[in-house]
């Protein structure tokens, strides 16, 4: 019973092995490009908006595929996270505006 306890498929292993090779050199490609861009003023500003890009594009279909609940929470969130600086308060508010508004059958 236990030399079946682990039984892969030769195909999986071989996807499994492809895809994380796939995702090494990927990065490890983007390390190497980047080693060789001149840090320019404009190349250093389009880097730091990066991260505020992927969460935009992560965050808006979600938004509007969820209705009024899920925008307001994003509100509330994006409000009080400028207001107070603490994601954990943001998160929990959010989540007090989901529940309220879903209690009014939104």
């Amino acid at each position: 019973m236990i030399e079946n306890s682990f039984s892969a498929d030769g195909l999986f292993v071989v996807a499994v092995l492809a895809m994380t090779a796939v995702t090494y050199f990927m990065r490890a490609g983007g390390y190497w490009v980047m080693g060789r861009v001149p840090l320019t003023p404009r190349v250093r500003r389009a880097l730091e908006a990066l991260p505020g890009a992927i969460i935009v594009s992560t965050i808006l279909p979600i938004a509007l595929k969820g209705g009024v609940a899920v925008v307001a929470c994003l509100v509330v969130s994006g409000t009080v996270m400028a207001w107070v600086r603490k994601d954990f308060i943001a998160v929990v508010c959010a989540v007090a505006a989901a529940a309220a508004i879903r209690a009014f059958g939104y």
